[in-house]
């Protein structure tokens, strides 16, 4: 599903209506984000998730589906939440240190236009990837991933065992870590 339409909505008539499918399907994906890079428990990686949706919904004004996809916007800004976050625990360390410590400042985390390519260049190979998988294994994959399904949901959907949801979810993601140059996905 793109959900660029509703972060226009959002931009151009505040649609609390699509602001809530947003939150629906990315809050989380978001908080499952943060848990894998290091948030401390699953209150700070919820309160992070609640906090970047609430950027998106302030910042849709901004989003340029021209430039990059919903999803990569969107996580962008959870990036960038995260950087920030860092830097101030950072802070507040190298503040408690001695007096002699310099801290640095460290630049804003305001995505630039290089940075939004790269996230768009990023989205674009994403979805090269996701085309060279069996039809089997990313329609199991989209609906796990993307329509946010369990698996016992998928296996009554698709009508087959439950042991064979996991497998081609399983085989998709090696498939796609391999097409990706095993980096991890967000």
């Amino acid at each position: 599903m793109e959900f660029s339409t509703q972060i226009v909505a959002v931009a151009c008539s505040r649609d609390r209506g699509a602001f809530e499918v947003l939150f629906r399907h990315f809050a989380p994906r978001l908080k499952a984000y943060f848990l894998r890079s290091g948030a401390a428990d699953g209150q700070e990686a919820e309160e992070m998730a609640q906090e970047t949706m609430l950027l998106v919904w302030r910042k849709a004004a901004l989003f340029d589906p021209q430039k990059a996809g919903a999803a990569t916007w969107i996580y962008v800004i959870a990036r960038n939440l995260r950087a920030d976050a860092r830097r101030r625990a950072w802070r507040s360390v190298a503040l408690a240190g001695s007096d002699t410590e310099a801290v640095t400042e460290l630049p804003a985390s305001q995505p630039g236009s290089d940075e939004m390519v790269s996230s768009a260049q990023d989205e674009a190979v994403l979805r090269q990837a996701l085309s060279t998988l069996p039809q089997e294994q990313r329609q199991a994959l989209e609906l796990s991933y993307f329509k946010d399904q369990s698996h016992v949901e998928i296996a009554r959907k698709l009508g087959i065992p439950l042991g064979t949801v996991k497998s081609r979810i399983r085989l998709a993601l090696a498939r796609l870590r391999a097409a990706l140059g095993g980096e991890e996905m967000p």
